[in-house]
């Protein structure tokens, strides 16, 4: 991504109501490894920090790293987070096999310049038996707009997509669901109707605590374990066997 982008979400990504169910959602669905004792966690594209930082709070017995092939982001990451960053690609990633017992990943196999199944292969490599991998994904390519163009989005999925994805990778029980369901109608009218430029950024106070209420409401049915038809993403997560 551009240096602006990075800039751009690191001074709202822990008020913006997106990026904070993100988080929720990724660490709901990875708690179980995540808060294992003495658990190695790794965020795979960290970007500027903010998942590798709720990392750090949500399970402070772990140790958790960071990797982000832009050297401005890894900066930006070890000062939010004060974890241990890498510079690093994640196609080939510079860690042992079987290092981690979780790998979070957000946003991060859709961007140009990431070949998804190479990078599945090493994520599974550096996973230990039976840990898992809990990765985003935008969904549906027909909304793909100008804001995929300006955070370096080349690709968005579809459901079934993720799963085989995962599966040929030789990842095993795969749960797969999509999220940000409530407010999909409002996205898509903004897609439709913004002519350019990234999303990254703060909406009215009103509007913040009122999509986050909705988007706290859904993060529950997903912690229930209900499975949404449809939505702008896509999270999932997978065992190594």
């Amino acid at each position: 991504m551009e240096r602006i982008e990075y800039e751009r979400l690191a001074a709202v990504e822990d008020r913006m109501w997106w990026t904070r169910a993100l988080r929720r959602n990724l660490l709901a669905f990875g708690a179980r490894f995540a808060e294992a004792p003495a658990a190695r966690l790794l965020d795979a594209g960290c970007g500027a920090g903010g998942l590798l930082a709720a990392l750090a709070r949500q399970c402070p017995d772990a140790t958790s790293f960071g990797l982000d092939r832009d050297g401005f982001a890894c900066r930006l990451a070890r000062a939010k987070a004060v974890r241990p960053v890498t510079q690093g690609s994640i196609d080939a990633l510079p860690f042992r096999d079987a290092a981690f017992d979780a790998v979070f990943s957000a946003d991060v196999l859709c961007h140009r310049g990431v070949a998804a199944e190479r990078a599945l292969a090493e994520l599974q490599r550096c996973l230990k038996p039976g840990g898992a991998l809990v990765v985003n994904l935008p969904a549906y390519q027909w909304l793909y707009s100008a804001h995929d163009r300006a955070v370096d989005n080349a690709r968005r999925y579809r459901h079934g997509e993720v799963v085989r994805l995962l599966a040929a990778a030789g990842f095993g029980r795969i749960r797969a669901t999509y999220w940000n369901t409530v407010l999909f109608p409002l996205m898509l009218a903004r897609r439709l109707l913004r002519t350019g430029g990234s999303e990254v950024g703060l909406l009215p106070a009103p509007f913040e605590r009122l999509f986050d209420a909705a988007a706290s409401a859904e993060s529950a049915l997903l912690r229930s374990g209900l499975r949404l038809p449809f939505g702008g993403s896509i999270l999932a997560v997978g065992i190594r066997p």
